[in-house]
């Protein structure tokens, strides 16, 4: 594996499943690593009406160029209301409209976490069960409870937590 993107699936300026997914991989080394910000992929919900109108958002295909330029994925989903967040679905939907095969058979390191003691559960379920029908190969999976008590300046302090994450981590790399 040569290249890896990692974000985190919110569009919050203080996205706590993006400082995770940032670092998840920062325990990654001798790989290039970009990290994704959803803000700056921004597109108008997907509408039918709306791709009539102006076809693809320039933005859901640079987001979907990037998917294709890597060889593995980190994804930490944020969870609004027991599923993804308005701003990842609506680029999710654009990018099936690419091609169905959204993630392009990429390996995938999927996590959530959130401020509850569930991590985003929900979330966390959902994109386990529906990825795979849009190409991802989720080889790794890691969820973070409390965030608030259990991540402190940039990094896990949990050791339990941290230490499950980087087996997570070194399955996903061995599997790329």
């Amino acid at each position: 594996m040569k290249k890896i993107i990692a974000f985190g699936a919110s569009n919050s300026l203080t996205s706590i499943n993006k400082q995770l997914a940032v670092y998840a991989s920062s325990l990654i080394e001798n790989k290039e690593v970009e990290i994704l910000d959803l803000n700056n992929f921004k597109i108008p919900t997907y509408s039918i009406d709306i791709e009539t109108k102006i076809g693809i958002p320039e933005n859901a295909q640079h987001f979907f160029d990037k998917i294709k330029s890597c060889d593995g994925i980190i994804i930490s989903l944020a969870e609004h209301n027991g599923n993804y967040t308005a701003a990842f679905k609506s680029l999710f939907d654009w990018m099936s409209r690419i091609d169905k095969n959204i993630f392009q058979d990429k390996n995938m390191l999927l996590m959530s976490t959130s401020p509850g003691g569930r991590a985003g559960k929900s979330v966390f379920d959902i994109a386990e069960a529906s990825f795979p029908r849009f190409a991802a190969k989720i080889s790794a999976k890691f969820s973070l409870p409390s965030f608030n008590e259990n991540f402190k300046e940039g990094k896990i302090i949990n050791e339990a937590l941290n230490q499950a994450l980087v087996k997570e981590v070194n399955a996903f790399l061995l599997n790329n």
